[in-house]
């Protein structure tokens, strides 16, 4: 499989616009578009596309946060478009944007959050080594983090 992580951009927002998850999993994660908005109203999001070969199966959204002297990189946001689930890309590109963050900022640990739910995502989080450090983010989501070994 060939891969990329791209920005999101003019030249693709129009593709990333037309990810959709399944109607079991709206509930779960924003819409690309809610992401695109709120990536422009705070800019330490970075929002991307995911690629297989030259086709967007998936998005993604990470940043860069510093609070009280702590700097926290956040794997935001994640989705596997409905019609190429079930083929393994949500493992693959999880792995794929793990390694990418861990590269690009050098960092010891990867935050994201989940609702207590979400148990599929809890599970594919799981199997990529997160586990949940007892915190709740700002939406009473739950807070899980993968600390990486050096």
């Amino acid at each position: 499989m060939f891969s990329e992580i791209c920005e999101i951009t003019v030249d693709n927002k129009q593709q990333a616009l037309q990810l959709k998850v399944a109607p079991n999993q709206q509930g779960y994660v924003e819409t690309v578009e809610e992401c695109l908005t709120e990536a422009r109203e705070d800019t330490r999001y970075v929002p991307v596309g995911l690629y297989d070969n030259n086709t967007m199966v998936g998005f993604a959204m990470y940043g860069r946060f510093v609070e009280n002297n702590e700097e926290r990189i956040w794997f935001d946001r994640y989705l596997i478009d409905e019609h190429f689930q079930g083929r393994g890309y949500g493992k693959y590109f999880m792995k794929q944007v793990l390694d990418f963050l861990t590269e690009k900022y050098h960092c010891h640990s990867i935050f994201l959050s989940v609702y207590d739910d979400n148990l599929f995502a809890i599970q594919l989080y799981e199997k990529m080594g997160f586990h949940f450090n007892g915190e709740l983010d700002v939406h009473g989501e739950k807070v899980m983090v993968r600390e990486l070994i050096n």
